[in-house]
């Protein structure tokens, strides 16, 4: 897909140091949840993001997830990108149910949809997402982090 565009794709993604970013079961655990302090383990420092990430959203005005991503925010609790725009790629996903996003089908109904929208900036989540992009040339920075935890262990 050779697209002429105006905005430009960003992956801020960590990986585990066997390269995982999340365990077979898609858990996210080790990621959001901080271990315990050394001192108290009742005591958590809650989760911190990464290095430059508050930074990194502040050029961000789409976001750009797949369905598995979606349903893991989810969990979350409150909507945590209520100032930007989510669009989440999903075959199977109802179409209008959730009004914080905006349910596609294809990855070129989203260009499309970013490309009518005027996005400027668009963070791409999620593994499969992000790949999509990928094969299709629409990434143009990478920001990897790399967390001191091996899941392939730990699964």
């Amino acid at each position: 897909m050779s697209v002429q565009r105006d905005w430009r794709g960003a992956v801020f993604i960590a990986t585990s140091l066997d390269g995982f970013i999340a365990r077979i079961d898609g858990d996210i655990d080790w990621l959001t949840d901080q271990p315990p302090h050394d001192d108290d383990p009742e005591l958590h420092d809650a989760p911190n993001p990464p290095a430059g990430y508050g930074e990194f959203m502040k050029g961000v005005d789409h976001l750009v997830m797949g369905r598995g991503t979606y349903e893991k925010v989810l969990t979350f609790g409150e909507w945590p990108y209520s100032s930007k725009h989510v669009v989440v790629l999903s075959s199977t996903l109802p179409i209008g149910e959730d009004l914080h996003v905006t349910v596609v089908r294809t990855l070129a109904q989203v260009v499309q949809l970013l490309s009518d929208r005027r996005a400027k900036g668009v963070y791409v989540d999620g593994g499969k997402t992000i790949q999509s992009f990928l094969r299709e040339g629409l990434i143009d920075e990478m920001t990897l982090s790399r967390v001191p935890v091996m899941l392939a262990l730990r699964t």
